[in-house]
């Protein structure tokens, strides 16, 4: 599939009753005529549906977009970008989050990014006690020397060899649904948490799916986000979304609009 200046959104998991489900974004931007103006195309594969092509070129960056993995491993197609959507431990204990992390750090992409949002991190009666979140969360913010970003509502921004440039946003944030970390209640509470997203993000990494896209539970509910719905509509520069939290509706939607 192919789209010009439009936003692509993946609802991606790897915690599916059957196996591995990851999406690959490839984009390539091209400049033309004397005034240098560019164009975008997108690519998108997923792996179990699609033929993967190999990688096009330098001229391309090829992202691999993952989540809910649940303390899981699985084996994930190549490219030069790797985001994890959160969920990656079962638990949220540091002994089931090093399982993810340590075969995240084994893969080969240059580059990795990571939300947690791990549900037991909830304080303080329902989770872990507070001194094991610590411990657990100064372990995935001590990954950068190994290429493993974790972003919790943090920018983040990285450059290809290329000389491409881009901007990433992560949050963990989620509607409250059931007992966890990182959960809000009320529209006041997301506007806070969306409203620091900077308006040039070119990537954002959330663990909610925003309303109406991709959010279809089993119970045909739509469990998505609705002011961060409206906040992508304001993210003009912004041309991925990548997010997890309902496995059923994995997928991958583009608009033009």
């Amino acid at each position: 599939m192919t789209a010009r200046h439009g936003l692509t959104a993946f609802q991606v998991t790897s915690c599916t009753k059957f196996g591995a489900d990851s999406v690959l974004l490839e984009t390539t931007y091209h400049h033309r005529g004397s005034d240098a103006s560019m164009t975008e195309t997108i690519c998108v594969y997923r792996q179990g549906t699609d033929f993967i092509p190999p990688h096009p070129g330098s001229d391309w960056t090829r992202f691999v977009c993952i989540s809910d993995t649940h303390s899981r491993t699985f084996e994930i197609p190549t490219g030069d970008v790797l985001l994890h959507a959160g969920d990656l431990s079962s638990w949220g204990s540091l002994s089931q989050l090093s399982i993810t992390v340590e075969w995240l750090k084994s893969l080969d992409h240059p580059m990795k990014i990571m939300l947690c949002l791990d549900e037991n991190w909830a304080q303080p009666i329902y989770g872990l006690p507070p001194e094991e979140v610590h411990r657990a969360r100064t372990y995935v913010r001590s990954q950068a020397a190994a290429g493993l970003h974790y972003l919790e509502h943090q920018p983040f921004r990285f450059m290809m060899p290329s000389g491409r440039e881009w901007k990433v946003y992560g949050s963990p944030a989620a509607p409250l649904y059931a007992q966890g970390a990182f959960q809000y209640e009320t529209t006041d509470e997301a506007r806070v948490i969306y409203n620091r997203i900077p308006e040039d993000t070119d990537i954002l990494i959330t663990h909610t799916p925003p309303f109406m896209t991709l959010d279809t539970t089993r119970k045909r509910k739509q469990a998505g986000c609705h002011v961060l719905s409206s906040k992508l509509a304001e993210l003009r520069k912004c041309r991925l979304h990548v997010f997890g939290h309902i496995h059923e509706c994995a997928g991958a939607q583009i608009s033009t609009d």
